[in-house]
C-alpha cells in the first residue's frame, strides 16, 4: 500500500476506499465541495482496514504523517446521507465517528487550525456514532 496522500494546505483528506459506485463518489464530492477538502481516489486503498491506515501513517516520515482522515467507505457510498467516516490517526489512533457531509467543513476547519480536537467531535456524536452539529451530543 502506498503512503497516505497529503491534503492540500488548510484542507482535510477525503480518501475513497469503496470503488463500487462512481455516481455516489461524484455526488459526495459535489455535496462536500472543495472548501476544506482534498480528495484521493486511488484503487490501492480499496477496502483498506483502519489498522492498515494507522500502520501506514505510523510508518510515514513524521513530516508526512496525518492526524486524521475522512474515509468514503462502503456505507458512505450506499447511505442516502453519504456519511463520511472520520478516523483519528494521532491522539487515539483508530477512534472513529461518522459525519454527514453538511458538517464536514465545520469539522475540517476546526481540526485544521486546532480549535477543537478530534475527541470533542467524536464525543458529540449521537447514539448512532454520527456527528450532526454541536447540538447533537447525547451526553448532556
Amino acid at each position: 500500500m502506498p503512503s497516505l496522500p497529503q491534503p492540500d494546505d488548510l484542507t482535510s483528506l477525503i480518501l475513497r476506499t469503496d470503488f463500487t459506485d462512481d455516481r455516489a463518489w461524484n455526488e459526495l464530492r459535489q455535496t462536500v465541495g472543495t472548501d476544506g477538502a482534498s480528495y484521493a481516489s486511488d484503487p490501492s486503498f480499496a477496502d483498506v482496514t483502519i489498522q492498515a491506515l494507522i500502520d501506514t501513517d505510523t510508518a510515514a516520515d513524521p513530516d508526512h504523517q496525518l492526524t486524521y482522515v475522512f474515509l468514503a467507505d462502503a456505507l458512505t457510498m450506499t447511505d442516502d446521507e453519504h456519511p463520511l467516516l472520520a478516523l483519528d490517526l494521532f491522539d487515539e489512533p483508530g477512534r472513529t465517528f461518522r459525519v454527514a457531509p453538511r458538517w464536514f467543513l465545520d469539522i475540517s476547519a476546526n481540526l485544521g487550525i486546532g480549535n477543537l480536537g478530534f475527541d470533542e467531535f467524536a464525543d458529540a456524536a449521537d447514539e448512532s456514532g454520527t456527528y450532526r452539529g454541536s447540538g447533537a451530543s447525547q451526553s448532556d
